[in-house]
């Protein structure tokens, strides 16, 4: 099977994985939202922030490392194996000891029983996530699919069981240990056939990948503190119920980029990294990743702009309101976000971890004085519009990264994205037209916008951009 054979399997299987996950997650947050109260949602981000922070601790990159070198040694894969247990409960001791501090900073006693539990996340995930690295590398992206599917059913069924028998914040937490574990089961069930530990730990095997991970783990912290410095101001200065509605616009706005972008990146990595050495085919490869992911993120995107008024109050029920203009700020985030994604495919395949580093550097230093300053004067919205500043720094420095990296692409991404940014604004005015004249709210209303700008971009698409042909193509990939 030819790498663009299993590029497009891979993809397919991504794909649905990512649309049933997503459903039970966005089922999920959508009845949780109806159960618990803002803060809970708060309290639970807190917790995430935590334990998003150490996370970049614990594998040092060697997820991207040992895709990247191919590395297939028994040796090497059981002394990485093993490293990452010992930080996973070295991380497990910290936060423990760490808690008390952290409680007293968010000025939240009922931070304790959350981070406890949520700690225990760095005893679990590790005895797996070596074979779903290799599972990646392996292009089995079936077995990655089902893993992620089975997991997410589960634990999502057991978070809501929790709920709804009053456990409150701690409903997340369990449930996403639960998911979890189904996950580090399956995971070693589909990818012992590719490693089996030895007793084997010697640190001078693993220079390589120690060497390839540290800019990683150095991008990581830069990545984690340009990322969360909202939620830290939000959290310490405005409180955690605001911090809970400043969580539930992000998500909700960022679903699409979170979620689908993923879907091609993954795929994308393993081949990339097969290419290295071809610069022209690297380029050709870039802009048709970029060109996709323009064409899934951006009618999503637009659509829930316009109609955030009336998807919120359906989905989320009342008294969350105070999202939908948090919401309308995200998606331009997510759509800037959405074109800076496949810099880390490109940086990773080409062996420049580093400069993923400089740019997050660079971005820090303009996103914590934004964020300080409007937060201070504006409140929850004034981070919001820091966010989208520093997001727009980003991009600029990416694309500059990615010009130094592949040459000159800059006039070929401007005519790719020329169509879908065109059809987005037709899609909005239509959608805005029907609003105006017919209605906004309810039920009906929401259904017939949704279907009205889906059709709208489809049909542009189809006229426009891809021919039946193209597809029947692309459908004959995937058998």
């Amino acid at each position: 099977m030819s790498n663009t054979s299993k590029a497009m399997n891979g993809g397919k299987w991504i794909t649905i994985s990512t649309t049933i996950s997503t459903l039970f997650q966005f089922l999920q947050v959508a009845i949780l939202a109806r159960l618990l109260d803002p803060s809970a949602f708060g309290i639970v981000s807190i917790s995430t922030l935590i334990i998003s922070f150490f996370q970049i601790f614990s594998n040092l990159g060697f997820s991207n490392s040992i895709i990247y070198k191919q590395e297939s040694d028994q040796k090497v894969l059981s002394t990485l194996y093993f490293l990452n247990l010992i930080v996973g409960a070295v991380i497990f001791v910290i936060i423990q000891l760490t808690s008390p501090y952290i409680i007293s900073f968010y000025h939240e006693p009922k931070l304790s029983g959350v981070l406890q539990f949520s700690s225990c996340y760095f005893l679990i995930v590790y005895f797996g996530q070596l074979y779903l690295f290799l599972l990646e590398k392996e292009l089995r992206f079936k077995s990655v699919a089902i893993i992620d599917i089975t997991g997410t059913i589960i634990g999502s069924a057991v978070t809501i069981a929790l709920a709804y028998n009053g456990y409150k914040e701690l409903s997340l937490i369990i449930g996403s240990l639960v998911m979890q574990t189904v996950k580090v089961v399956l995971q070693i069930t589909f990818g012992v056939k590719f490693f089996v530990p030895t007793f084997a730990f010697n640190l001078s095997n693993i220079k390589d990948h120690l060497r390839f991970g540290f800019f990683n783990l150095a991008d990581g912290l830069l990545g984690f503190i340009q990322s969360n410095s909202d939620n830290i101001f939000i959290g310490g200065m405005l409180g955690v119920k605001m911090l809970g509605y400043y969580t539930i616009a992000y998500q909700l706005a960022v679903f699409p980029t979170s979620k689908l972008n993923p879907i091609i990146l993954q795929v994308a990595y393993p081949i990339l990294a097969k290419m290295k050495d071809r610069g022209s085919d690297l380029k050709k490869s870039y802009l048709k990743i970029l060109d996709f992911i323009s064409y899934c993120n951006m009618p999503l995107l637009a659509g829930l702009f316009i109609t955030a008024d009336s998807v919120v109050p359906l989905i989320y029920g009342p008294g969350w309101d105070k999202t939908i203009e948090l919401i309308q700020v995200f998606v331009f985030v997510a759509i800037l976000s959405c074109l800076s994604h496949p810099l880390f495919t490109l940086a990773f395949t080409k062996g420049k971890p580093n400069l993923l580093f400089y740019l997050n550097l660079a971005t820090l230093l303009v996103k914590i004085p934004l964020v300080y300053w409007l937060g201070t004067n504006w409140g929850v919205m004034g981070i919001a519009m820091a966010f989208l500043l520093a997001t727009l720094f980003n991009l600029i420095g990416n694309f500059a990264l990615v010009h130094y990296l592949i040459g000159e692409f800059l006039n070929d991404f401007l005519k790719n994205i020329a169509k879908p940014a065109i059809f987005c604004f037709i899609m909005i005015a239509i959608i805005y037209i029907y609003k105006l004249f017919i209605g906004n709210y309810g039920l009906t209303n929401t259904i017939v916008e949704i279907l009205i700008g889906g059709l709208t971009y489809a049909a542009l698409t189809l006229a426009y951009k891809l021919s039946f042909t193209e597809i029947k193509s692309y459908r004959q990939a995937l058998q």
